[in-house]
């Protein structure tokens, strides 16, 4: 397996991505296409504003359920680095360090994590700076 960095890590599912949004953000203008040319003509006004609203609703359902799951993962993140932090530090992690900045520091090392998340909680840095600081990368395969 090719190793991961901070250049590849970042994820596409590709039916998700590439295949389902495209389809539905076609539809959406398809759709609106059809209400527009729609406008004079009362018998097909109703359905076409149906047609906008239903693609519009699966789009959103879509983005939603892809948002929701990644807040999930953020949570197991959380309290997963949270354990780590404890078990190589004998404390939680400190308050100050956001849910964003610890999912950028899953991906450092045992010997990195404890001065990474100190010195993200003193300067408040951004996750992709935690991400570029991290000198041994340790891949986290499982992200959707």
């Amino acid at each position: 397996m090719k190793s991961q960095t901070f250049a590849n890590h970042t994820r596409f599912f590709v039916p998700f991505h590439f295949v389902l949004l495209p389809v539905l953000l076609l539809g959406v203008i398809g759709a609106g296409v059809n209400l527009y040319e729609s406008l004079g003509d009362s018998q097909r006004l109703y359905s076409a504003s149906l047609i906008l609203l239903i693609t519009m609703c699966l789009m959103g359902m879509s983005l939603f359920a892809r948002v929701f799951a990644l807040k999930a993962q953020d949570r197991g993140i959380r309290a997963e680095e949270n354990l780590r932090h404890y078990v190589l530090a004998g404390k939680l992690i400190d308050p100050r360090v956001t849910t964003r900045q610890i999912v950028g520091l899953r991906f450092a090392p045992d010997d990195e994590f404890i001065e990474l998340t100190a010195k993200a909680a003193e300067t408040g840095m951004p996750e992709a700076d935690i991400k570029k600081a991290i000198k041994n990368w340790r891949a986290d395969w499982y992200r959707a």
